[in-house]
């Protein structure tokens, strides 16, 4: 299919690709605060609570694993609804589906407030993962407005944004659970879903347009990517090294609590580590994502994955481990991310840029279905008397198979002459 691009395709290409900002409607595309707040609130939704699961697993008088279900179930309940946002996107709009999709979130947020039981809550805590349409449709709003690297550039700056808020949700939720308990974490969510909701109605304008195709069409579209060497090669790059962030998901809060003996405060100050390498790494996507092009930055990114990985592990064998040493070196994993993920998110909306949305949702599905599966095995496999070992294991051999996807790009990409 790489090789096998229709002329009409080619135009379509071209066209976005000379386009910095379209206009739809009569309306203007929406600044970059409004789409790196709604970046943030998903990424917020997904972390904030992690501090208060052993408080919460007292409330609802249950176990700790089956707690800790609330990030797979997330998860996983992200990468299905993925799978649809893109499609239904391309079909209706960027706007309207955005706001139906805050709308729910505000509702399953409440939800998870008044649930009698764990499970129940789990149930609203999955329905909480309509919210994933904020960060499927910020990327996609981009690479509506611009070509690929500029895209890389400026997804880069959007998701710099929601780097600030995995650094200080778990520390905000920690400090409010030890003040008003668990529930304060998901009062806050509500607070901040409102006003997204009222800012997306004031500013998001219109940027993709509506396709004119019928869902069912529109779904016929995923053949077209699912065949695209490239498309599987960004895919699984950015799914693989962010795979190692969402076993970092599941299995910190453990390692924080029962390997190291941390409170919820302390917990919260350590476990947002990664974010601020990943602040980092999406700041040095927006200056040089342009200047050094989209696959040396991914192959940049797996590196720094598995260098911090690596010393992690090197610490705990000569039995040097601590809370400063097991999240200081997730900086690394951070930074790696930071340059990995926008830029694979880039190259994958980029193979047909106009089916931006769907690639979107597509990618981003593959993403969070391997990140639901990788959270639950570390929840699974981390006791205290392994420690934080089988986390760290298996977070680097993710990172490393990451480095051997985008290798694939690079060199399919020499065999295409691009």
């Amino acid at each position: 299919m790489d090789r096998k691009i229709k002329v009409g395709q080619k135009r379509k290409h071209i066209m976005t690709d000379s386009t910095n900002i379209r206009f739809v409607n009569g309306r203007p595309p929406p600044h970059i605060a409004t789409l790196i707040m709604m970046s943030g609130l998903s990424a917020l939704a997904m972390n904030i609570f992690l501090p208060s699961l052993p408080h919460m697993t007292e409330h609802f008088e249950t176990d700790y694993r089956l707690m800790q279900l609330s990030v797979a179930l997330y998860l996983g309940a992200s990468a299905v609804l993925q799978l649809f946002i893109g499609p239904i996107a391309d079909k209706l709009g960027r706007r309207p589906v955005t706001l139906w999709g805050i709308a729910l979130f505000l509702l399953a947020t409440a939800g998870c407030l008044i649930a009698p039981t764990v499970e129940i809550f789990l149930l609203f805590r999955m329905s909480q993962a309509i919210i994933a349409v904020c960060m499927v449709l910020s990327r996609a709003v981009v690479r509506d407005m611009y070509p690929q690297d500029k895209a890389a550039s400026m997804i880069g700056y959007v998701t710099m944004g929601m780097a600030v808020v995995p650094m200080i949700g778990p520390a905000i939720g920690g400090v409010l659970d030890e003040l008003f308990g668990w529930e304060a974490n998901f009062w806050l969510l509500i607070i901040l879903g409102l006003l997204l909701l009222l800012l997306v109605w004031a500013d998001l304008g219109e940027t993709g347009g509506k396709s004119g195709l019928t869902l069912r069409q529109q779904f016929g579209e995923y053949p077209e990517l699912l065949t695209s060497p490239r498309f599987w090669g960004y895919s699984m790059a950015a799914a693989l090294s962010s795979g190692a962030f969402f076993a970092y998901l599941g299995g910190a809060p453990f390692v924080g609590t029962e390997v190291f003996g941390l409170n919820p405060g302390e917990l919260g100050l350590y476990f947002g580590s990664p974010a601020v390498g990943y602040f980092i790494g999406n700041f040095l996507t927006g200056r040089f994502a342009v200047r050094f092009g989209i696959n040396k930055m991914i192959l940049w990114g797996c590196a720094s994955c598995c260098l911090g990985l690596v010393l992690s592990l090197l610490a705990m064998m000569a039995g040097a481990d601590s809370p400063l040493s097991f999240f200081g070196f997730m900086v690394f994993v951070g930074l790696g991310n930071g340059l990995a993920m926008p830029n694979a998110t880039a190259g994958m909306l980029s193979v047909r840029p106009h089916l931006a949305g769907t690639a979107s949702g597509l990618g981003g599905s593959i993403m969070l279905a391997g990140g639901a599966a990788l959270s639950a095995l570390a929840g699974a496999l981390l006791t205290p008397e392994t420690g934080a070992y089988p986390l760290l294991w298996m977070m680097l051999i993710t990172s490393a198979l990451s480095m051997v996807a985008i290798l694939m790009v690079i060199v399919r990409q020499r065999q295409l002459g691009l």
